[in-house]
């Protein structure tokens, strides 16, 4: 069996564990779910830089990995919801914007390819880091606050890019740094993707 996959379905399996910890077990559950939250993240960067490696970074895989980073981080999201249901309904709006975020594009790119954009653009990559953080403060110290406010932002930017990359690209395919690189392959103009997408 190859790494990558192996690496994708640990991902899939911490998700209804995660979820599990956070319902049965509580706050005594806190330290385990963010050593799985940071397991979870490193798994995502070396699928990337072992596919790439091995030579098999394919459409499937690349696909199935964006399926199962979102699965991971809403199982994380609903944690903390579990076990800080003040402060995720303290930030409710911001929080159902950044989720409407996440169906337009995921909706514009079905109208438009018939299937989901797996960009695993920069900013997307920066978000995933900022989540990280993020959670680590509302999981383990009951706090939101900046790190709540910086991914947020950084949220929002990062689907602004992955909207753009969408409305830009003449044909579907994957693995676009940002919305500068899917004008580039709108023109024609050649670039290494692996220069910039190293995870």
């Amino acid at each position: 069996m190859k790494i990558p996959f192996v690496l994708i379905l640990f991902r899939l399996l911490l998700a209804p564990i995660i979820l599990g910890l956070a319902y049965f077990i509580g706050d005594d559950s806190k330290f385990i779910i963010i050593v799985f939250m940071y397991l979870g993240l490193l798994s995502d960067i070396l699928d990337g830089i072992i596919a790439r490696k091995q030579n098999i970074s394919t459409q499937k895989l690349r696909r199935m990995d964006s399926q199962v980073d979102i699965l991971f981080w809403c199982s994380i999201g609903l944690a903390a919801w579990i076990l800080n249901p003040k402060l995720i309904s303290d930030n409710a709006r911001v929080i159902v914007f950044i989720i409407a975020m996440e169906i337009i594009c995921y909706v514009t790119s079905l109208i438009k390819f018939k299937k989901e954009m797996c960009a695993h653009a920069f900013l997307a990559k920066i978000w995933a880091l900022s989540l990280l953080i993020t959670f680590t403060f509302l999981i383990g110290f009951n706090y939101a606050g900046f790190p709540f406010t910086i991914a947020v932002v950084i949220g929002f930017l990062s689907y602004l890019d992955i909207l753009l990359i969408i409305l830009i690209l003449p044909k579907w395919t994957h693995d676009i740094p940002s919305a500068y690189h899917a004008y580039l392959i709108r023109k024609g103009i050649p670039f290494k993707k692996n220069q910039y997408l190293n995870g």
